[in-house]
């Protein structure tokens, strides 16, 4: 599988669509809380650990 810019966008979308459908669907947090402060932190920590996970990946090539 070839992960190019639009393959992991989408893999990053659904992980991110899935635990936030899961936090709704259990009910133990407010929607509002989920929609308004866990979602946008999901998507910043996953574009942090992509950054940082490619940026690894690019050391791991060269050596």
């Amino acid at each position: 599988m070839e992960f190019n810019l639009p393959v992991t966008a989408a893999a990053l979308l659904a992980i991110v669509g899935v635990g936030t459908a899961a936090l709704i669907g259990m009910g133990f947090m407010a929607t509002n809380t989920v929609l308004m402060m866990v979602t946008p932190s999901m998507l910043a920590f996953g574009l942090v650990a992509l950054f940082l996970g490619i940026k690894h990946g690019e050391y791991r090539a060269t050596r």
